[in-house]
């Protein structure tokens, strides 16, 4: 089967108003785009909803993750094991970045700049986005990671480098000081290496979070994605 084909399924929180811009928000490895819209209004207790910006949700499809032994998991893409030692798979990787690649441009068709436009994620989701972000739509208004981290030597780090198109969008990270799955120092160190190749980032600890997301760091990113999409 080829992964690049794939119409990606996605949820949607609309924007009350007028339609003016645009978030995508990517869900951690084996949760579902409708999965992280319910966790982020039980943390919340409401949707992450705007009065001008469209939230979507997409939805990764369900492919064998090595990982879990092969076994079927919804994953942005495949990786030998959870550490910042081993090498990016590209392969599903760069297919992934070609389908949600697709989902900007439907924003797009529905009037909505790139600039108009935020991309981020929860854990897997983080790390996909700066794929998606620094290597192929440098131009929209910021990215965010949430309990991410990149490989020690991910492509991601000389694309930044590389970039043409200055300056690019911001990044906001947070993590957890207590993160048992991707420990607070990888993404400490992530930020750092962005920094050191180009990037202009914010990193926020939460203190006592583990892998998992809290009101303060929504409440956090919401008052971001109005910063940066602000008209």
């Amino acid at each position: 089967m080829n992964m690049a084909a794939v119409k990606l399924q996605k949820s949607v929180v609309s924007q009350a108003g007028k339609h003016t811009a645009s978030v995508i928000f990517l869900h951690g490895s084996g949760d579902t785009g409708p999965g992280l819209r319910r966790w982020v209004y039980d943390v919340l207790g409401q949707n992450l909803a705007f009065e001008n910006i469209r939230v979507i949700y997409p939805t990764a499809p369900a492919r064998p993750y090595t990982p879990m032994r092969g076994a079927q998991s919804h994953v942005w893409f495949d990786r030998q094991k959870i550490s910042q030692d081993c090498p990016e798979h590209l392969e599903s990787i760069d297919s992934m970045c070609e389908n949600l690649s697709s989902i900007v441009q439907e924003e797009i068709r529905a009037g909505i700049p790139k600039h108009r436009m935020v991309i981020g994620g929860f854990s897997m989701g983080g790390a996909m986005a700066l794929h998606l972000v620094c290597r192929y739509h440098q131009d929209v208004a910021g990215i965010f990671a949430l309990s991410s981290f990149l490989n020690k030597d991910s492509v991601v780090y000389q694309a930044v480098e590389d970039a043409s198109q200055r300056p690019l969008p911001e990044l906001l990270q947070c993590h957890g000081t207590a993160d048992e799955l991707v420990f607070h120092s990888w993404g400490e160190e992530t930020n750092s290496l962005l920094k050191k190749a180009g990037l202009n980032t914010s990193f926020h600890s939460i203190p006592d979070l583990n892998h998992q997301l809290c009101r303060q760091e929504l409440e956090l990113l919401r008052s971001w994605i109005l910063k940066k999409l602000s008209l």
